[in-house]
């Protein structure tokens, strides 16, 4: 089952509330990690809070909602992205996840906990991001999924926590499948510290968080036609 951008807006909103009226800070969030640990997964469980286990090959979906953090409303944006590998010792990240990386404001890294080499990827994830936002100022939030598969578990929870208190991260331990608060708590906690950081920054570092709205092809063509036609008629009432 694939879910689409739009299947997974959702406004938060009291009832009657307009939130385009309000005009709420935006907060990008990019969720990065292996191939198979449920980043998709817990993307849609955080958006929706339903659980959908089969999902198609991850394609990098751009996902939207509304939400309240401390009595005020933000514009979320959460961008999924393909997994990530290790090749000859270092990570195999290309332009279009180093671009997603760049954009965002935060970060979520996950891991399986039954899936050892998605845990050794943590460090190397984790200072990749703080290489392409050498300002040390965006959060991130390390979290261990699956961790209802105890029977076939590979990481030890401690060890989870250990890296990311070695790393000055956050650490969430989540049964996407089984249970919801975590997963909104890991999402939540991140929306709290970007908006502390977008409130203390200067007017102008907010206005560039905003996504550019690309410039309509179509107005750009009626305006060329214009300044082409007004050229035109002080020409010919030049000469007459």
């Amino acid at each position: 089952m694939r879910l689409t951008q739009s299947m997974c807006t959702i406004a938060e909103c009291a009832p009657g509330a307009d939130p385009a009226a309000a005009r709420p800070r935006l907060v990008k969030i990019a969720v990065v990690g292996g191939s198979g640990v449920g980043k998709t997964a817990l993307v849609v469980r955080f958006l929706t809070r339903r659980f959908i286990g089969d999902y198609e090959r991850n394609a990098g979906n751009l996902y939207s909602r509304h939400i309240q953090v401390d009595g005020e409303m933000l514009a979320i944006q959460v961008q999924d992205t393909p997994g990530v590998q290790i090749h000859e010792h270092s990570l195999d990240c290309n332009e279009q996840l180093n671009r997603c990386i760049r954009w965002a404001d935060a970060l979520v890294i996950v891991f399986s906990i039954t899936d050892y080499k998605s845990f050794e990827l943590l460090s190397h994830l984790y200072h990749h991001v703080r290489q392409l936002h050498p300002g040390n100022m965006v959060p991130v939030v390390i979290v261990a999924n699956k961790a209802d598969l105890l029977h076939i578990k590979e990481v030890e929870p401690q060890q989870g926590l250990q890296l990311a208190n070695m790393l000055g991260c956050t650490f969430y331990e989540v049964s996407v499948s089984e249970n919801y608060n975590n997963v909104f708590n890991a999402f939540h906690l991140l929306c709290k510290e970007v908006n502390k950081q977008q409130i203390t920054s200067t007017p102008e570092r907010r206005r560039t968080s905003l996504i550019p709205r690309p410039k309509s092809p179509n107005m750009q063509d009626l305006k060329r036609r214009f300044k082409q036609a007004l050229s035109a008629k002080v020409r010919t009432v030049t000469s007459v």
